[in-house]
């Protein structure tokens, strides 16, 4: 019966099958980027996320808090698609089976089964139809996992709207998808998306400020903030509009006004270590803007800078302790402990920082950072030196981290060479850097051989269709 019965439960569409962790490097990032994401915190998706919440649970062999997340959803579905309801459940009822047949509770397994059978006979198929509501559930979970689902999700909203074109909820899905995507190539434009789902559903608001994020890269203001402050406006206090907003206003430098709406989502929400994270950084900002403007140390408006730095440091260490992989947070409070004068805390987090399992770019900004803390409050130019050459070994092609560690290592060897002509160690470095950049321009030569040699692989038909093409 177990073979019998696994055969069906693989013909399911549900999260059991669509396999949402392939590729995920942790059960843990998973279920912190699928808990902590902006989008979704809304009462309409409710019934999406306890799917997924149950799926977790699965995961962590929570079995009874999985089932009691089902039960969740299906009370939400009926409440929220009460003419759809049956459709709508067959997701739910999916995990369902899954759930008890990995409990051993076989029967129970059958039992969903069964339901999903019955449902599904009525379109001439046993466990699976082909319905624009399934696509659309499965383009909300997969939204809600983010990462390296964005693209499935889209199709899966293209498929939808293709039987149901004017389906306000199918077309915010693509929207959000393509928004997603816009910043990896190919490059998509979702400005035609976002508009439609607005004109299909003028009452999304969310969507109304990804649109403003995406007129504010493009230098169109005026229209972006009317759609933020309309959407505000609307729904004061839903938090996936609040959060977003908040990013606006903390790329167009109003970084009070980010504060106060990222502050009220996190009154609105549990424990956010990504909210205090935003916050701690708009309070980070606030302290990099006070040190770089002049009029500030003429008025004597760095008066204020103590509190900020507090302000700032109070919220990181807050994200820091909710979650303590999140990227950057050690360094930067080691930054703003520099800064107040607290070199041992400042030191603690960039060892905390170096602890971490890191990119090779981030190990490369780390190293610049701690070879700067070194140098200019630590008056340690060896330990400067070792750290920026680490840096300096990291292959990140051009990289602005890159060259601001090459900058620093010239400016120590012309001051060491400015006293002595002979200094070895300022020879050896000026050696060094022209041995690097030897290597990176053999490494440029190298790309642009490869490059050359693809294309003359290329079959000269597919070439002239390039050119036409153009």
């Amino acid at each position: 019966m177990r073979s019998s019965l696994e055969s069906s439960l693989r013909q399911l569409k549900c999260h059991f099958t669509w396999n949402l962790m392939k590729g995920e490097s942790s059960l843990e990032d998973f279920e912190d980027r699928v808990l902590n994401q902006c989008e979704f915190q809304s009462s309409d998706f409710r019934a999406t996320v306890c799917n997924i919440l149950a799926y977790l649970e699965h995961h962590r062999g929570q079995h009874e808090a999985a089932l009691e997340h089902l039960r969740q959803a299906e009370d939400l579905i009926q409440q929220q698609h009460a003419d759809h309801a049956e459709l709508r459940s067959l997701v739910t009822w999916g995990n369902y089976a899954w759930v008890y047949y990995h409990m051993g509770q076989l029967s129970e397994a059958q039992l969903y089964l069964d339901k999903v059978k019955r449902v599904c006979e009525k379109f001439s198929s046993p466990y699976r139809i082909e319905s624009p509501e399934m696509d659309c559930e499965e383009g909300w979970a997969r939204l809600k996992c983010g990462g390296n689902q964005n693209e499935r999700a889209k199709v899966c909203f293209e498929k939808a709207l293709e039987k149901q074109p004017m389906n306000p909820e199918f077309s915010s899905g693509l929207a959000i998808a393509t928004y997603r995507l816009d910043s990896r190539p190919p490059p998509q434009d979702p400005i035609d998306s976002l508009r439609r789902a607005i004109r299909l559903n003028p009452d999304n608001q969310f969507v109304k400020v990804l649109l403003a994020l995406k007129l504010q890269k493009m230098n169109e203001e005026s229209e972006a903030e009317r759609l933020v402050e309309e959407a505000l406006e609307k729904v004061p206090r839903e938090t996936d509009v609040l959060r977003c907003a908040a990013r606006f206003y903390r790329y167009k430098e109003a970084l009070d006004q980010a504060i106060d709406l990222l502050k009220e989502a996190s009154e609105r929400m549990p424990p956010n270590a990504y909210l205090y994270c935003r916050i701690g950084c708009c309070y980070r900002a606030k302290v990099l803007q006070t040190l770089h403007r002049g009029e500030d140390r003429r008025y004597g408006k760095r008066a204020r800078l103590p509190e900020l730095i507090g302000q700032a440091v109070d919220y990181l260490k807050k994200a820091d302790e909710a979650n303590g992989n999140l990227y950057q947070i050690c360094s930067f409070l080691a930054g703003l402990y520099s800064l107040a004068g607290r070199f041992e805390e400042a030191e603690y987090y960039f060892q905390k920082e170096f602890s971490k399992e890191l990119t090779p770019a981030e190990k490369q900004m780390l190293h610049l950072r701690y070879g700067s803390f070194q140098l200019y409050e630590m008056k340690c130019e060896e330990k400067a030196i070792y750290h920026f050459t680490e840096g300096m070994k990291i292959s990140q092609g051009g990289s602005k981290q890159r060259e601001k560690i090459r900058t620093k290592l010239e400016k120590i060897a012309q001051a060491r060479l400015y006293n002595n002509e002979a200094d070895s160690v300022a020879l050896h470095l000026l050696a060094f850097l022209q041995e690097m950049k030897s290597k990176e321009a053999w490494q440029n030569d190298a790309d642009a051989r490869r490059r050359l040699d693809a294309g003359k692989r290329i079959p000269s038909t597919s070439l002239a269709e390039t050119e036409n093409e153009k």
